[in-house]
């Protein structure tokens, strides 16, 4: 919906200024923002590897302008911004869940059932089928917040405030996760990063994420858990322990873990 707070959220992810006013469509271009994913793996794996450099893992946010009834028909610009979320690769639909007579709601009244069954409607009739992930827009400061209807509620949902900044890492992570995505860590003096692959994707596909000819000129990767990489505190202690494993084509990356690969 308009005026729900998209725009604000948005700001407080990627810390960009863009419009946020208190009326409908204020935003009409959409913005885009990159945002890191919070990893404390990543820090200690630098931290181990005495880095010179230490690159997150990120997801671009798109902000874009709110639907309305009749949307999919052309209502309030409606074939405008619905071309632009049939670009993304998921969907977080915020849903204003607090009561404030200073923030005015297009249908001048606190119902979010409604607001989502309007928004997925005008999303069904426009034939666009995404991933969603509902992020409830509460506020630390509002004394009439609606909950009962969560119950109700199917699909994944998270509670944020982002005037207070309460939620806003685990958004990050929840919409990574919404991707079907997972991080797997290279590290070194030079740096230590975090690279994106999709959930079960074969070594070959994941190194496609550092560089195109990993995928067709793979040999082999060298692979271990970064926790017990962390805990050895060297590759040289890992590699005595048994601990770094040699994996052909056909290996599945899982989830944290670092890998060399060799081409």
């Amino acid at each position: 919906m308009p005026n729900v707070g998209k725009s604000t959220l948005f700001n407080a992810l990627t810390k960009k200024g863009v419009p946020a006013e208190n009326y409908p469509f204020c935003t009409i271009d959409p913005s885009v923002g990159i945002v890191p994913v919070p990893d404390d793996r990543l820090e200690k794996l630098s931290v181990m590897s005495k880095s010179k450099k230490t690159i997150p893992a990120v997801v671009e946010f798109v902000d874009i302008a709110g639907l309305v009834k009749g949307a999919s028909e052309g209502a309030g610009l409606g074939n405008k911004f619905l071309s632009h979320i049939r670009e993304v690769d998921a969907i977080i639909e915020v849903v204003r869940i607090f009561e404030d007579p200073n923030t005015i709601h297009v249908h001048d009244k606190i119902d979010p059932l409604f607001d989502i069954e309007v928004i997925n409607f005008e999303l069904d009739q426009a034939e666009i089928k995404k991933p969603t992930l509902y992020v409830l827009n509460t506020s630390e400061a509002a004394d009439n917040v609606k909950r009962d209807f969560i119950p109700s509620l199917s699909g994944p949902y998270l509670e944020v405030d982002p005037i207070f900044g309460t939620g806003l890492d685990n958004l990050v992570q929840a919409s990574y996760d919404l991707l079907g995505l997972i991080t797997f860590f290279t590290t070194g003096e030079d740096e230590s990063r975090a690279w994106i692959t999709r959930r079960g994707s074969t070594a070959p596909m994941a190194g496609r994420s550092i560089h195109n000819d990993f995928k067709d000129k793979f040999i082999r990767a060298e692979v271990i858990n970064w926790k017990d990489l962390l805990d050895s505190g060297s590759y040289a202690v890992a590699r005595s322990k048994g601990l770094v494993r040699t994996e052909g084509k056909e290996y599945i990356v899982q989830d944290g873990d670092v890998i060399e690969f060799l081409i």
